[in-house]
């Protein structure tokens, strides 16, 4: 935060092929910076730093209004139909130190499908990637974001109601970062009043931690 009247919120993307990652950071930058399409195979093979606008009328510190500004790293599929678990680890371990080694990371956003179920190896595999990147404090600093709410509430889930029909590797994933998760709306996702309220709920995250930063000065292996 070089400038003290004004603070930038630091989140990384991470997940499966085709969970909305890409997607999911265009909605929190408000922007269309990062390639979201179907495809039989992994879209995004290196990561992508993003910077949103100026942000008003949303944060406000000590009784005043803070405007605030969003970087998003987006970050190659795990698995990924092209690298290896390996490549992607270091792939964005180097970049979370380059962009985020000085000013610290805020929050890992792990991108779910609300629509699809989460089977215990894919959790496992998701939650040993972030524990390898993040390290021992990850629970702290990761929040899971769940993608195509629409499709779950056209199928009869919404909500809360979601949840106690969900699986206990997903309820047991939610409970290990204290609960720190948001569904969104993949068909209203574009629309500026729900970008708000994803960004007035991430920033609750962020507050609830006291706004602290995970510094990320990752030498390689």
């Amino acid at each position: 935060m070089a400038d003290t009247n004004e603070m930038t919120i630091n989140l990384v993307v991470l997940g499966k092929t085709q969970t909305g990652k890409s997607a999911a950071g265009n909605s929190l930058l408000g922007s269309s910076d990062f390639e979201s399409r179907r495809s039989p195979s992994s879209v995004t093979t290196c990561c992508s730093l993003g910077r949103s606008c100026r942000i008003l009328g949303i944060l406000r510190r000590n009784g005043c209004e803070l405007p605030f500004r969003v970087r998003v790293l987006d970050t190659p599929s795990y698995p990924h139909s092209g690298l290896s678990k390996e490549q992607v680890r270091d792939i964005v371990r180097s970049a979370l130190a380059q962009h985020f080694g000085e000013e610290g990371l805020h929050l890992a956003l792990l991108v779910l499908r609300a629509d699809l179920p989460l089977c215990p190896d894919e959790s496992n595999d998701a939650l040993e990637f972030i524990q390898e990147l993040l390290g021992p404090t990850w629970k702290e600093f990761t929040a899971v974001l769940l993608t195509h709410a629409d499709k779950a509430e056209e199928a009869g889930y919404s909500g809360e109601a979601y949840l106690h029909s969900a699986s206990s590797t997903l309820l047991s994933l939610l409970s290990s970062v204290q609960h720190k998760y948001i569904f969104l709306d993949n068909q209203k996702s574009i629309i500026k009043e729900e970008r708000t309220i994803l960004l007035k709920k991430l920033l609750n995250f962020i507050r609830q931690n006291n706004y602290r930063v995970l510094l990320l000065k990752h030498s390689k292996e």
